[in-house]
């Protein structure tokens, strides 16, 4: 393992906060690989690059000999969490929370490292509480506590419903660090209430508390918003190879200094050296490497050039298979993943920005014939061949 300084340096990269350094230099001075715990609740199938901003720091703990728990929520999941929402979320069923846990493994593995990384799922624990322990967990915080939480108090204040159920949710997620006596929990700003409260809970059943770090939430590619499939302004990390490069190629000069700083770690004073369009395109196929390897970066970069300095087409383009053979031209665009939602889908066809064989599609209506293959494009820089499986 580094020294202590060293590794501090490192954890501490591209952080918001982290409470406190204090107790977390001295767990790293019991010399010992420390238990850093995460929890991602199978809310979704799919992980895009502002998931990754926790993945890659995970990956940097692991890098320095230490041990991640990464905690499939599925016994969260059915209560559904409702940080930063305006209303009760509507539960998963536990089909849903299979599926989506079976792929959230398959692309996290993309980033950490197997081998350092135990699977856990929290229903393994919690499905067994007796309903006596439950009342004692709850009995360890008080609803004053709870409404301390800006989603909750908002709520509250407007008159807007609050289930009961919903107050356990922080309760059990706390609980999942007693049960695994975690060292540290890493998790973006939004989660530090519940991270917090797993501290307390660690102190009420005597388990030396954790530590908690709170990482930022990654700006999409639009540079406002956070990213999010239904904003339409994410890279997914199962997108094609020249998907990610374009995409990535898109962003602005300031924001691509941020998502070096917290998915890379690239030293930021060499990247500020470099020209804004070689240190893009470095991002680029380092982003683009990680989940495709560094000939299929170096292919997308490629076709990239091509497509912007002499006109042509890339070579290497995508197949995807759909599941029918008619579609209307923006539910082609939704399942084909050139647009994350209608509204999305309707905009770039307003926009004049999808062809299909080289046709520009001007009706969002029009039925498509995909049971021989059509070659979508969206913009000028992303293509997409399709057929019907």
């Amino acid at each position: 393992m580094k020294n202590i300084d060293e590794q501090l340096k490192i954890i501490k990269r591209g952080i918001v906060e982290l409470l406190p350094e204090k107790e977390l230099a001295a767990k790293l001075a019991k010399g010992r690989p420390l238990r850093v715990k995460f929890g991602a609740d199978p809310s979704a199938p799919d992980i895009h690059l502002g998931h990754t901003v926790i993945l890659n720091k995970l990956r940097q703990f692991q890098d320095l000999g230490h041990e991640v728990i990464f905690i499939i929520g599925d016994f969260t999941a059915l209560i559904g969490d409702p940080t930063g929402k305006s209303e009760t979320r509507k539960p998963l069923s536990r089909e849903e929370i299979k599926s989506n846990a079976r792929t959230y493994q398959q692309q996290a593995f993309k980033i950490l490292d197997k081998s350092r990384t135990e699977i856990v799922f929290n229903s393994d624990w919690l499905s067994k509480l007796k309903i006596e322990e439950v009342v004692n967990l709850a009995a360890k915080q008080t609803v004053a506590r709870m409404l301390e939480r800006d989603d909750f108090s908002k709520r509250y204040k407007e008159g807007r419903p609050i289930s009961i159920h919903e107050f356990l949710y922080p309760l059990f997620q706390g609980y999942d660090s007693v049960y695994l006596k975690s060292d540290i929990e890493v998790g973006g700003t939004d989660q530090k209430f519940n991270m917090l409260v797993g501290r307390e809970l660690q102190r009420e059943f005597k388990v030396e508390p954790q530590v908690i770090l709170t990482l930022s939430l990654l700006e999409g590619t639009d540079g406002v918003q956070k990213m999010s499939k239904s904003l339409g302004n994410y890279i997914g990390i199962t997108e094609g190879a020249g998907q990610i490069f374009g995409k990535v190629m898109s962003i602005s000069d300031e924001l691509m200094l941020r998502y070096y700083e917290l998915l890379t770690d690239k030293e930021l004073e060499t990247i500020k050296l470099l020209h804004p369009k070689e240190a893009k395109s470095q991002l680029a196929k380092i982003l683009t490497a990680r989940f495709y390897g560094e000939e299929f970066a170096r292919k997308a970069a490629d076709d990239f050039a091509a497509v912007f300095s002499q006109g042509q087409r890339p070579f290497d383009i995508e197949l995807k298979y759909l599941s029918t053979g008619q579609l209307r031209a923006v539910e082609l665009l939704k399942q084909s993943g050139l647009a994350a939602s209608g509204a999305e889908a309707r905009r770039i066809i307003q926009q004049r920005g999808f062809k299909i064989d080289d046709q520009v599609i001007v009706a969002e209506n029009q039925e498509i014939d995909v049971t021989t293959e059509r070659l979508l494009q969206k913009g000028k820089r992303f293509f997409l061949r399709v057929k019907k499986k």
